[in-house]
């Protein structure tokens, strides 16, 4: 069976997305119309299939991605050059609710996990070391390399030391934002010993840290304050490392429910074939995993503009909607604040490879939470206290959204990419392929090629193998992050510095 060119991927669509490169004079057949193609198209760019006006809106996904800026002839090549946003400013919503019942069975699933003091389940054991302030970075990495060196990392899974250059010179809510991303780093489950290094005179007062963690198991998590220490700082930190390690090496991995599993959903380098193939993909793995009493989380607030009345109206209740309303507006005034524009979000390489607005993205990004009701709404910082599908506000940036992902509790980050990342934040970062050609150039960043759905692949033959993917990955299996040894952390900066 030949494979397709070009795919229609909504009956409304004025679009076709070409599945390969196309050349100028190349036909194709769309809805029993013949269109001659008037420019060479990359793969994954947009090729219009009926003539339309200046000002008339294209249609992707079903929905407007933006309006024409001048007028177009069926077979024109659709791209940021000819296409413009229609987002603007913030807007009012009204709330519409859609039920749409997940039909999935519960299979009962199980991974491997170590279960916690608290009763929480994580997927890693490793020893980290947190700053509370940038000024004890060097410290931290001395100690973690002294006890690799030590240790071998036997019996635990990595020894990792969450550098930053926060903790004080800040203030306000932006200073928040900084000791509530440390907070949850510090109380992650993915840990079996946290060491919390201080260096005494900054902002973020250790003690008031601490204080911060609540109920927190003080086997397991440590303070030093550097200033403090008479002496070797180093000898002192080693001190507390090796009784963590000794603690945490005894750790076993037990069977534990899948409905334990709290996965984060992210997006970055996307391009035409995201919203085909790999945010698909994830998508029908959020649903899965919420039908399984599991819990999912999707970010990137600029990336639902566009698209997020389709998540408005999936909230359970109106209350949900408004918190939804609320998020996505205050996003936009932060935009707006700045004396920036709302709907310019395409990065060079999202253009490259075929996303030409702030729509088309989000049209594409929102797929990777599936059709699953929205079970909750998260402020930046804050933790998971609801299973199902939870939206968390944070901005598009790869690394910042990652690692506030991690933060709210997510014991995996699965992440779509069709230009490709090597980066991981503080827990097993997964990239999915969206393309067979990154997949096949890249297979020490990716995971798991959704690339695979334009070589002939089907969706019910692809979602069981990525299922299984995550699920070893959630037993121990390393993601390509971890093996490279690519890792770190990104705070949100919204203030002045002193």
């Amino acid at each position: 069976m030949e494979q397709a060119t070009f795919l229609k991927i909504n009956p409304a669509d004025s679009v076709v997305v070409c599945l390969a490169p196309k050349a100028k004079g190349d036909i194709i057949e769309v809805d029993g119309k013949t269109i001659v193609l008037n420019q060479d198209t990359p793969a994954g760019h947009k090729v219009l299939i009926k003539d339309v006006n200046q000002g008339d809106d294209i249609i992707k996904y079903g929905y407007p991605i933006g309006h024409a800026k001048v007028s177009l002839k069926a077979g024109d090549w659709v791209n940021e050059n000819n296409l413009k946003t229609n987002l603007s400013g913030t807007l009012e919503y009204t709330y519409a609710p859609v039920d749409q019942p997940l039909s999935i069975k519960n299979e009962g699933r199980t991974f491997k996990g170590y279960v916690r003091k608290n009763g929480d389940i994580g997927v890693r054991n490793e020893i980290w070391i947190v700053p509370t302030v940038g000024c004890v970075n060097g410290i931290a990495e001395k100690l973690a390399e002294q006890l690799r060196k030590e240790t071998g990392e036997k019996d635990i899974d990595a020894i990792w030391t969450w550098h930053h250059n926060y903790g004080c010179s800040q203030l306000s809510e932006d200073h928040e934002n900084t000791r509530k991303v440390l907070r949850d780093i510090c109380l992650h489950p993915n840990a079996g010993g946290v060491l919390v290094l201080s260096l005494g005179c900054e902002n973020n007062i250790p003690e008031d840290f601490m204080a911060m963690l609540g109920d927190y198991d003080q086997d397991r998590i440590k303070l030093l304050v550097t200033q403090r220490v008479e002496g070797d700082e180093m000898e002192a930190g080693m001190a507390i490392l090796r009784d963590l390690y000794n603690k945490a090496s005894k750790d076993k991995r037990e069977t534990v429910s899948v409905s334990k599993l709290r996965v984060g959903l992210k997006c970055g380098g996307s391009d035409g074939f995201s919203g085909i193939t790999a945010n698909p993909l994830v998508g029908e793995f959020s649903d899965w995993l919420v039908a399984q009493g599991g819990t999912s989380v999707l970010t990137e607030v600029p990336e639902m503009f566009g698209a997020e009345t389709i998540l408005m109206n999936r909230c359970e209740n109106k209350e949900l909607f408004e918190q939804t309303v609320s998020m996505i507006n205050n996003f936009k005034n932060y935009f707006l604040s700045h004396g920036e524009p709302v709907g310019e979000n395409p990065s060079p390489g999202n253009k490259a490879g075929g996303i030409s607005t702030l729509e088309d993205k989000a049209l594409g990004c929102t797929q990777k939470c599936g059709k699953a009701p929205v079970s909750g709404v998260m402020e930046y910082g804050d933790r998971l206290e609801h299973t199902g599908l939870n939206l968390l506000s944070a901005p598009g940036n790869d690394l910042v959204a990652a690692t506030a992902l991690a933060s709210s509790g997510c014991h995996i980050v699965l992440f779509t990419t069709g230009r490709g990342t090597p980066f991981g934040t503080f827990v097993p970062t997964m990239k999915i392929a969206t393309n067979p050609t990154l997949a096949k150039n890249k297979p020490h960043w990716v995971d798991f090629s959704a690339g695979q759905l334009v070589e002939g692949r089907t969706m019910p033959e692809l979602v069981p193998e990525f299922i299984d993917k995550v699920l070893t990955v959630a037993s121990g299996e390393q993601a390509r992050n971890e093996e490279n040894g690519y890792r770190e952390i990104a705070i949100f900066k919204n203030g002045v510095t002193l």
